[in-house]
């Protein structure tokens, strides 16, 4: 006979006691956007709560600025080794340790990272919550064991990489930059698919590197920048072996670790690995944006002064649906800074914020391309050009192609393309030029020291007065009066 004991009885196991908080400003996410807020407000005298339910420092010192800027350094020092002759080097075949330079990687990551810690934060006066937060009404958020009202809530949760849905991705290995910093393994045939900034970064940096390198463009390589600009890098990146396949859409994806088959409408693609690098989303799964009332398709609607459909609330950052740029986060961080501390006004522009690729030329743009000033000024529209054959500077270092174009309008620039060495650090005069509305002449007044790449910038802007001047009959004139009557 079998018995069965009694059952016994049992106390429910509860959880921790929710915590109530109540905050000036509550930012969630860490990454730059959400960081800059946390910090400044806190600083000036703000009760800030900050929740991060992943890393300190979000995508750009963990997965991509900070990580791919050092790996494409890692590159560039592979690439001298090799590319010496012209300067009375002999090239050698430089000896790449993959691992070593993921460890540069990290190594550069770690160096930077109490920049954005929790220890930092906390020193700041932050209330730092380890938690991702969601939304249960209009000014309350959960996380974890809290419960948190806020005054003033900024969502800055930033962006993930786009992962398309391309028939058999699934069942085959992949990377994203999420993930390929981690990779310690040479790639031996690098697959990319996407042809944009990413794409392309990573693309010089592994065929420098040592692999073999392979980019998959749907439509065209580079196709947001100025085509003229766009084909001096994808030449460079041609020319040191990258092979680019342009108008060639990913229909399915086969295979398995270390023998991956991309099948195309413009041809079939084999390696050992696969990046994928088609764009970005707005991470805002976790928020339960509805309970709040804030409006939102791929990522959330905001106005000129950032704030949502839920006037308690501000979106900042990638999550906002703009330019997605680490510098353009920071600058919403600062921008919202002024309506939640203040009660003042504050828009955000577009017009004066820059970007770069950071290929090898480097590719810089601020404001509007020419075919973007062509169609937005038509006649009115001046187009100043330089090319770096014509600096010393470049001439001295072997680095003489290049170019600048200045697109001006009644004097003043609306946008500014450059390719060349350090057309990153170039473009940031005019990123001052744009921002405070000067005139072309302010860089003419300029005195640029010589030799620098800099006098690439003055000579462009030379390139306005210069037909006004030397074209001029009323000038030959004038300079020929003053040369037969002037004592």
């Amino acid at each position: 006979m079998n018995m069965q004991a009694a059952p016994q009885e049992t106390t429910p196991v509860k959880g921790p006691a929710m915590q109530e908080i109540k905050t000036d400003v509550l930012v969630i996410g860490a990454g730059s956007a959400g960081l800059s807020v946390a910090a400044g407000a806190s600083q000036m005298g703000a009760d800030v709560t900050l929740l991060e339910g992943h890393l300190m420092g979000g995508d750009c010192l963990n997965y991509g600025c900070v990580p791919s800027k050092a790996l494409i350094a890692a590159g560039k020092h592979a690439h001298a080794m090799r590319s010496g002759a012209k300067f009375g080097v002999s090239p050698v075949k430089p000896k790449v340790d993959y691992a070593a330079a993921k460890g540069h990687v990290r190594k550069v990551i770690e160096t930077i990272a109490p920049v954005d810690s929790v220890e930092r934060f906390e020193g700041l006066g932050v209330r730092v919550i380890k938690e991702y937060g969601t939304f249960t009404d209009r000014d309350t958020v959960v996380a974890g064991n809290h419960r948190i009202t806020a005054r003033r809530i900024v969502i800055a949760t930033g962006s993930s990489p786009f992962v398309p849905p391309i028939d058999g991705l699934d069942d085959v290995p992949f990377h994203t930059n999420e993930t390929l910093f981690d990779l310690m393994e040479q790639p031996d045939h690098l697959l990319i698919i996407g042809g944009g900034p990413i794409g392309m970064e990573m693309a010089q940096a592994h065929i420098r590197l040592g692999s073999k390198v392979t980019v998959i463009e749907g439509a065209k390589a580079m196709g947001k920048d100025d085509p003229e600009l766009a084909e001096m890098v994808l030449r460079n990146l041609r020319a040191e072996g990258v092979e680019i396949v342009e108008g060639a859409k990913a229909g399915k994806i086969s295979g398995k670790a270390g023998a991956i088959t991309v099948q195309t409408d413009n041809g079939t693609f084999k390696g050992s690995h696969l990046l994928m690098a088609v764009g970005r989303k707005a991470n805002i799964e976790k928020l339960n944006l509805d309970a709040a009332g804030i409006e939102h398709d791929r990522a959330i609607r905001v106005g000129a002064d950032l704030r949502t459909t839920n006037r308690r609330v501000y979106a900042i950052g990638d999550v906002a649906g703009g330019l997605q740029f680490t510098h353009v986060a920071g600058y919403h961080g600062a921008t919202v800074i002024r309506p939640i501390l203040f009660g003042l006004p504050a828009k955000a522009r577009e017009d004066h914020v820059p970007w770069v690729t950071y290929t090898d030329p480097e590719l810089a743009q601020i404001g509007l391309t020419e075919a973007q000033a062509r169609e937005a000024h038509g006649d009115r529209l001046e187009v100043l050009r330089s090319g770096f054959e014509e600096n010393d500077r470049a001439i001295a270092e072997g680095r003489a192609e290049g170019l600048i174009k200045v697109m001006v309008v009644n004097k003043r620039p609306v946008g500014v393309s450059i390719v060349g060495p350090h057309a990153g650090e170039l473009i940031g005069l005019w990123a001052l030029v744009i921002a405070n509305k000067l005139k072309i002449g302010a860089v003419t007044n300029m005195v640029a020291p010589y030799p620098t790449l800099g006098e690439v910038s003055k000579r462009a802007a030379g390139q306005y007065y210069a037909p006004r001047l030397f074209d001029s009959q009323l000038v030959k004139t004038v300079v020929g009066f003053v040369q037969r009557w002037m004592p």
